[in-house]
């Protein structure tokens, strides 16, 4: 006889596929994964009810009002068969207090041979049919023996199509069945101050109640979830900081030359983060920093010496856009600033010239080179780089950094973001980073006058932008997203250019981002020189289009946009020292929380206040685009309603790390297993970006 391995995890029967569940096959497995978004037993007990049904109600017949849920004692009195096809069958039942019906559109043989004086006790919704009492297919009927199979408070769980409600609890059931009592993982002071119960048990109060949950025990499995996000987190930190990198140092000589051609002096704040990031390079372990930037903050110079730091030390940088719009214009800024030699590399390089990157890239003659995801390919070989620059990080994908970071041996990463992350979203989604900072913008930048116009108005708003072109402004006119579609958006964008155009004649420019490359490229030139001096938009001016002579953004239906973009259009003006002006051209009718929104954006500049009110009143996939690849989502927890409580877990896991790095005292053997059943083990590789 052969010997089967005895498992010695306790946490496998957790972990386990959903098809090891009693009685749960592989079609129902599969429609159980696609309702919980997983396929493991715990997923499953993480999967929480809406809401419960209280059935402890016990009413007399002559009490009985419609409206509620009840359980009610009854006699079959008789039946009353349907009169017509589309008629229900209806059962009449008595208490000797008074008459009520069970209603049934498609009664089974079971309801059919009810026989008069059976006694019954029945469960569910109480409506009204023909002035009585009536249950409509009730939610339980069982013989009066049998009264205790009918759960007094019921959970009501979260469906979709193809299952039943009785399926997702016989699953639930067969699952708590599995569901032992777990060493604790919280800090014991926490769980008695907050009154929490333990892991397990307040699985069970939620998935299988005798009385009505308590509110604390919903907090104890969110917080439950946050700490572990967090320990992730906190364990990738450390992980990093251990792991060896390479120190970067130079003599400043490029940089010197840089800042002489950049012509001003850096800001407090450019210089606090270049001291932040240089402590970072000079570190024998591997840099990942988070730089944010409000707009117009100078985070291209920060990155600019960033990389000239690299060059000094004898390597090579790279610094990589989302978009080819965006790395044209960072190879502009670059170019200008750099004494050594910037290659560029996007989709659009072709042929012998991208042949020739390459080339240069490999044998190390190219130090410096601006791309977009074109540095991914894996033709593209460094032959020693020490820097990797992402911009505008949030829209690459979790795995796109990885690729980018394991080009270079032992490569240093920063990324950039010119959207104000909020702090919440930040210990979610960013928290294996350090964090940087720059809020002030440089000198002689003016304030932007924001202001708000109806779109009846329009007529008036076109007047006043002929007087701002009579004055030799430079105009911003940005058109609205019609609807989810770059045709739509494209159709919008044409139609104003052709009324401006008819209005102002050749001063009018178009620009969008379904134009072929060169000719966006001299659109956008064209009203950098003043050839036009209006130009007729999509969002593609959104990020990296710097022209210091525009003074004027008109952003028309602006309250189809989230209130980050918004900040992000307004921050193309007010980049040069004349007064500048945001003009929010929105529909006559506002909903409340559109006008808050706009509001809010006409009295601060700030972005890191806007950010935090547009993650409150959009959430945080919607400011900064669809969730990243790999990153866990959360079942239990909404960091957003539990701020308080993340805030806490972080504290909580930093000072397990600190008192535990290994994680091996009894506490810390315990965190492991929570970090295994949340997902954040396989959730915390997917995230190393170094």
């Amino acid at each position: 006889m052969t010997c089967q391995p005895v498992n010695h995890d306790p946490l496998a029967p957790l972990l386990a596929p959903l098809a090891t569940l009693p009685g749960i096959g592989a079609t129902l497995a599969e429609r159980l994964a696609r309702l919980i978004g997983g396929a493991r037993v715990i997923d499953l007990l993480f999967h929480l009810p809406e809401h419960y049904a209280d059935r402890r109600a016990r009413p007399a017949l002559r009490d009985l009002r419609p409206g509620g849920v009840a359980t009610i004692a009854v006699e079959v009195v008789r039946h009353e068969p349907p009169a017509g096809p589309r008629q229900p069958w209806r059962v009449v039942v008595g208490d000797g207090t008074g008459f009520a019906e069970l209603v049934f559109f498609r009664p089974t043989p079971r309801i059919t041979a009810l026989t008069p004086g059976t006694r019954l006790v029945v469960s569910g919704a109480v409506t009204l049919s023909g002035g009585r009492p009536a249950l409509v297919h009730p939610d339980h009927l069982q013989p009066a023996d049998r009264a205790s199979l009918i759960p007094l408070i019921e959970p009501v769980w979260p469906l979709t199509a193809g299952l039943a409600g009785w399926q997702v609890r016989k699953a639930i059931s067969a699952a708590l069945a599995r569901l032992g009592e777990m060493a604790e993982w919280l800090d014991g002071a926490l769980v008695r101050q907050r009154g929490w119960p333990g892991f397990s048990a307040a699985l069970h109060a939620l998935q299988a109640p005798a009385t009505p949950p308590d509110p604390l025990i919903r907090q104890r499995l969110a917080y439950d979830e946050l700490f572990a996000d967090q320990l992730a987190l906190a364990l990738l930190r450390a992980h990093r900081r251990a792991r060896p990198g390479r120190a970067l140092s130079g003599d400043g000589r490029l940089r010197a030359q840089a800042l002489a051609a950049f012509g001003h002096a850096l800001t407090a704040g450019q210089t606090r983060v270049l001291a932040e990031i240089d402590a970072d390079l000079a570190a024998p372990r591997r840099m990942l920093r988070l730089l944010q930037g409000d707009v117009g903050s100078g985070k291209t110079i920060v990155a600019a010496l960033a990389m000239l730091r690299a060059v000094e030390a004898g390597a090579q940088a790279a610094l990589m856009a989302p978009t080819e719009l965006l790395a044209r214009q960072h190879f502009r800024v670059l170019e200008k600033l750099s004494p050594v030699r910037v290659a560029l590399l996007t989709g659009a390089v072709r042929g012998a010239v991208r042949s020739s990157v390459r080339d240069g890239l490999a044998a190390g003659e190219i130090p410096l080179v601006v791309g977009t995801h074109a540095l991914f390919q894996e033709s593209v070989v460094f032959r020693d780089l020490a820097l990797a620059v992402i911009d505008e990080q949030h829209r690459f994908g979790v795995d796109q950094r990885l690729e980018l970071g394991a080009k270079g041996r032992l490569a240093d990463v920063l990324v950039m973001t010119a959207t104000p992350i909020p702090r919440t979203l930040l210990l979610t989604q960013w928290g294996e980073m350090e964090v940087s900072r720059l809020t002030e913008k440089p000198a002689g930048r003016r304030p932007i006058h924001t202001t708000l116009h109806a779109q009846a108005t329009l007529p008036e708003l076109v007047e006043a932008i002929a007087r701002a072109l009579a004055r030799d402004a430079r105009v911003y006119w940005v058109c609205p997203l019609v609807e989810e579609t770059a045709t739509s958006d494209l159709a919008a964008a044409e139609a104003r250019f052709a009324a401006l155009r008819a209005r102002f004649g050749a001063v009018v420019g178009l620009a969008h981002g379904r134009q072929e490359t060169a000719a966006r490229e001299a659109a956008l030139a064209d009203f950098a020189t003043g050839r036009t001096r209006l130009l007729v938009a999509t969002t593609v001016v959104e990020v990296g289009v710097d022209v210091r002579e525009a003074s004027v953004m008109v952003i028309e239906h602006a309250e189809r946009f989230g209130l980050a973009q918004l900040h992000q259009l307004r921050g193309r003006v007010g980049r040069g020292s004349s007064a500048s002006f945001c003009l929010l051209l929105h529909a006559d009718q506002l909903t409340a929380v559109a006008r808050q929104r706009l509001v809010l954006l006409r009295d601060t500049e700030d972005g890191f206040v806007i950010a935090d009110a547009d993650f409150r009143l959009r959430g945080g996939g919607d400011l900064l685009g669809k969730r990243q690849s790999g990153l866990p989502g959360f079942r239990l927890a909404d960091p957003l309603a539990h701020e308080a409580l993340l805030r806490l877990a972080a504290k909580d896991a930093a000072l397990l790390l600190a008192r535990d790095p290994e994680l091996v005292s009894p506490r810390g053997q315990a965190a492991r297993a929570a970090l295994r059943l949340f997902g954040r083990r396989e959730a915390a590789r997917t995230l190393r970006a170094g």
